[in-house]
């Protein structure tokens, strides 16, 4: 494996969150293994099903943050403190139209790895696990552009909220 994915802040409560976010990746790996294995290619329906969660989020987070579509509330809903401990992330710039963050870990990545997937099984399962942020910035009004992944092997995953 070619991946490098290593945790450096290793706080207990944060580790507790990461495995939390790891059995959610691991629920979606096993659902994919599973429809793969009946004949149903994941990339038919992963990447829609995903999407509309979040969509459905970013409404949520949307009404959390006041209602409004400024990526200042997203940043403040959905990449709270904890969150950027868990991530390990680096807010490069938030603006009302663009949110920048570099993640240096992902414990979704972390849940793959631990499954035994391939580096090109990791690279698909998380491309549709970001159809989640997608559907987020849609809710938003805006696009997610993914400049590296850690998936890719990558050092970082470098999420770009950006204002159409």
């Amino acid at each position: 494996m070619s991946i490098k994915n290593n945790a450096k802040i290793k706080n207990p409560l944060i580790r507790s969150i990461r495995e939390l976010l790891e059995h959610r990746a691991l629920w979606m790996y096993l659902l994919c293994d599973e429809a793969k294995k009946k004949g149903l290619p994941p990339e038919e329906y992963a990447p829609e099903a995903i999407k509309r969660c979040g969509i459905y989020q970013g409404a949520e987070l949307r009404k959390k943050a006041g209602g409004g579509d400024s990526l200042k509330g997203l940043k403040k809903t959905l990449f709270s403190k904890f969150a950027q401990w868990v991530f390990e992330m680096d807010i490069k710039r938030c603006t009302d139209d663009n949110l920048d963050i570099d993640f240096h870990y992902c414990p979704l990545v972390k849940a793959w790895q631990k499954q035994g997937c391939s580096d090109e099984e990791i690279e698909l399962l998380c491309d549709h696990a970001m159809c989640g942020d997608r559907g987020i910035a849609e809710s938003f009004g805006c696009t997610l552009q993914l400049h590296k992944t850690i998936a890719k092997g990558d050092e970082i995953c470098e999420i770009r909220f950006v204002r159409r």
